[in-house]
């Protein structure tokens, strides 16, 4: 069996003033580091808040697995279905992060690599 972690949260702003205010309070009140990125900023490692909604209708989880490929390929044994349309490869091919079919209480999950 394939070994999972949670890697980060995602919550979905509006815009980006929004996005950075809500990361900036995380960080104010729990002293975790800002880090502002093309499309979200994160609060620490475990809290990313897009500037833009994104898929899920409250934002995403994001769950760390060290290879994606071979946790992927478990999941659909088990039936489960990908967006296959959200993959993002490495610069050598390997796939690094893909989202499952649905929500699950309102967010959108996908699989990212770890390690």
């Amino acid at each position: 069996m394939a070994e999972y972690s949670l890697a980060h949260i995602g919550i979905n702003a509006a815009n980006e003033d929004e996005a950075r205010k809500a990361a900036e309070l995380f960080c104010t009140i729990f002293g975790f580091a800002l880090k502002a990125g093309n499309s979200s900023i994160f609060a620490g490692s475990g809290i990313e808040v897009m500037k833009e909604p994104y898929l899920g209708t409250n934002g995403h989880i994001a769950i760390g697995t060290p290879d994606v490929a071979a946790a992927k390929a478990e999941l659909e044994a088990r039936g489960y279905t990908f967006r296959e349309d959200s993959a993002k490869y490495k610069p050598d091919g390997r796939l690094n992060a893909i989202y499952l079919d649905g929500e699950i209480g309102g967010f959108a999950v996908h699989l990212v690599g770890k390690g």
